[in-house]
Protein backbone atom coordinates (compact mmCIF):
# COMPACT_ATOMS: atom_id res chain seq x y z
CA UNK A 1 0.00 0.00 0.00
CA UNK A 2 1.26 3.37 -1.01
CA UNK A 3 0.52 6.62 1.12
CA UNK A 4 0.15 9.59 -0.83
CA UNK A 5 0.55 12.84 0.62
CA UNK A 6 -0.22 16.22 -0.73
CA UNK A 7 2.63 18.72 -0.58
CA UNK A 8 0.42 21.55 0.86
CA UNK A 9 -0.78 19.00 3.63
CA UNK A 10 3.46 18.21 4.36
CA UNK A 11 4.04 21.91 4.06
CA UNK A 12 0.75 22.86 6.85
CA UNK A 13 1.89 19.91 8.77
CA UNK A 14 5.77 21.23 9.15
CA UNK A 15 4.33 24.60 9.71
CA UNK A 16 2.16 23.68 12.94
CA UNK A 17 4.34 20.66 14.30
CA UNK A 18 6.86 21.10 17.30
CA UNK A 19 10.68 20.65 15.89
CA UNK A 20 10.43 17.02 16.63
CA UNK A 21 7.71 17.12 13.67
CA UNK A 22 9.46 19.33 11.31
CA UNK A 23 12.79 17.07 11.39
CA UNK A 24 10.62 13.84 11.00
CA UNK A 25 8.82 15.74 7.77
CA UNK A 26 11.93 17.10 6.64
CA UNK A 27 13.27 13.32 6.82
CA UNK A 28 10.32 11.26 5.44
CA UNK A 29 10.06 14.18 2.04
CA UNK A 30 13.73 15.73 1.16
CA UNK A 31 12.63 17.18 -1.83
CA UNK A 32 10.54 19.18 0.21
CA UNK A 33 11.99 22.75 0.60
CA UNK A 34 10.38 23.31 3.85
CA UNK A 35 11.84 26.59 4.53
CA UNK A 36 11.67 28.49 1.78
CA UNK A 37 8.02 29.13 2.17
CA UNK A 38 6.24 32.73 1.29
CA UNK A 39 4.17 34.26 4.12
CA UNK A 40 1.29 34.77 0.75
CA UNK A 41 1.94 31.12 0.06
CA UNK A 42 1.56 30.16 4.18
CA UNK A 43 -1.58 32.61 4.46
CA UNK A 44 -4.74 32.00 2.36
CA UNK A 45 -7.73 32.20 4.80
CA UNK A 46 -7.87 34.14 8.42
CA UNK A 47 -7.36 30.38 9.88
CA UNK A 48 -4.38 30.33 8.58
CA UNK A 49 -3.05 33.82 9.52
CA UNK A 50 -4.55 32.47 13.05
CA UNK A 51 -2.28 29.36 12.74
CA UNK A 52 0.79 31.12 11.68
CA UNK A 53 0.71 33.65 14.58
CA UNK A 54 -0.36 30.54 17.16
CA UNK A 55 -3.64 32.49 18.28
CA UNK A 56 -7.19 30.87 18.50
CA UNK A 57 -9.68 32.51 16.20
CA UNK A 58 -11.96 35.51 17.43
CA UNK A 59 -15.06 33.94 19.24
CA UNK A 60 -17.55 35.82 17.00
CA UNK A 61 -20.71 35.16 19.75
CA UNK A 62 -18.52 36.30 22.57
CA UNK A 63 -17.50 39.60 20.86
CA UNK A 64 -21.22 40.26 19.64
CA UNK A 65 -22.43 39.88 23.97
CA UNK A 66 -19.83 41.87 24.36
CA UNK A 67 -21.59 44.63 22.49
CA UNK A 68 -19.09 44.60 19.25
CA UNK A 69 -20.51 44.99 15.34
CA UNK A 70 -19.49 43.40 12.28
CA UNK A 71 -17.35 45.83 11.71
CA UNK A 72 -15.50 45.62 15.11
CA UNK A 73 -15.11 41.77 14.60
CA UNK A 74 -13.67 42.18 10.82
CA UNK A 75 -11.08 44.65 12.13
CA UNK A 76 -10.01 42.46 14.85
CA UNK A 77 -9.63 39.87 12.63
CA UNK A 78 -7.65 41.53 9.93
CA UNK A 79 -5.13 42.85 12.92
CA UNK A 80 -4.44 39.22 13.21
CA UNK A 81 -4.13 38.82 9.51
CA UNK A 82 -1.88 42.01 9.10
CA UNK A 83 0.22 40.85 11.95
CA UNK A 84 1.07 37.26 10.19
CA UNK A 85 1.04 38.62 6.73
CA UNK A 86 4.13 41.30 8.20
CA UNK A 87 5.62 38.74 9.94
CA UNK A 88 6.71 40.36 13.48
CA UNK A 89 7.22 43.51 11.10
CA UNK A 90 5.74 46.73 13.54
CA UNK A 91 5.26 49.82 11.50
CA UNK A 92 7.03 52.91 13.35
CA UNK A 93 4.76 55.64 13.82
CA UNK A 94 7.20 58.41 14.03
CA UNK A 95 9.95 57.16 11.79
CA UNK A 96 10.00 58.27 8.12
CA UNK A 97 9.78 53.94 7.02
CA UNK A 98 7.10 53.29 4.23
CA UNK A 99 4.23 51.76 5.38
CA UNK A 100 1.40 50.44 2.89
CA UNK A 101 -2.05 50.05 2.87
CA UNK A 102 -4.77 48.95 0.67
CA UNK A 103 -7.12 51.12 -0.43
CA UNK A 104 -11.02 50.37 -2.16
CA UNK A 105 -13.51 51.89 -4.15
CA UNK A 106 -16.86 51.85 -2.84
CA UNK A 107 -19.89 53.54 -4.62
CA UNK A 108 -22.45 52.99 -1.56
CA UNK A 109 -23.52 49.93 -2.49
CA UNK A 110 -22.74 47.06 -0.88
CA UNK A 111 -22.32 45.16 -4.24
CA UNK A 112 -19.71 47.32 -5.50
CA UNK A 113 -17.03 47.58 -3.14
CA UNK A 114 -13.38 46.70 -4.95
CA UNK A 115 -9.50 46.36 -4.37
CA UNK A 116 -7.98 49.79 -5.74
CA UNK A 117 -4.61 49.74 -5.04
CA UNK A 118 -1.80 49.58 -2.56
CA UNK A 119 -0.40 52.92 -1.38
CA UNK A 120 1.71 54.81 1.64
CA UNK A 121 2.38 57.64 3.12
CA UNK A 122 -1.17 59.00 2.20
CA UNK A 123 -2.48 61.88 4.23
CA UNK A 124 -6.04 63.34 2.53
CA UNK A 125 -9.30 63.42 4.07
CA UNK A 126 -10.26 60.02 2.70
CA UNK A 127 -11.55 57.34 4.73
CA UNK A 128 -10.23 53.72 3.76
CA UNK A 129 -7.91 52.28 6.04
CA UNK A 130 -7.40 52.02 9.96
CA UNK A 131 -3.61 53.06 10.43
CA UNK A 132 -2.46 50.19 12.17
CA UNK A 133 -3.40 47.95 9.38
CA UNK A 134 -0.97 48.44 7.09
CA UNK A 135 2.13 46.92 5.88
CA UNK A 136 6.27 46.43 5.45
CA UNK A 137 5.92 45.88 1.53
CA UNK A 138 3.34 46.84 -1.63
CA UNK A 139 3.53 43.20 -2.78
CA UNK A 140 1.84 42.62 1.02
CA UNK A 141 -0.57 45.16 0.75
CA UNK A 142 -1.71 44.26 -2.69
CA UNK A 143 -2.30 40.49 -1.74
CA UNK A 144 -3.89 41.32 1.00
CA UNK A 145 -6.53 43.73 -0.47
CA UNK A 146 -7.48 41.14 -3.03
CA UNK A 147 -6.93 37.99 -1.06
CA UNK A 148 -8.91 38.70 2.24
CA UNK A 149 -11.17 41.39 0.29
CA UNK A 150 -14.55 40.18 2.22
CA UNK A 151 -12.89 40.96 5.60
CA UNK A 152 -11.92 44.58 4.14
CA UNK A 153 -15.78 44.85 2.82
CA UNK A 154 -17.23 44.00 6.22
CA UNK A 155 -14.61 46.71 7.92
CA UNK A 156 -15.25 49.99 5.93
CA UNK A 157 -18.67 49.26 4.88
Amino acid sequence: MELKVEKSNALKAWRETDNRGKALLEKLYPNVNFNNQSIMDRVKTYEDACAELGETQIDEVACRELGLNKNDIAYLKLAQIVRALNEGWVAKVYDEEKRYYPWFRHNGSSAVFRFDGSYYDCSGARAGSGSPLCFKSKELSDYAGVQFLDFWKEFIV
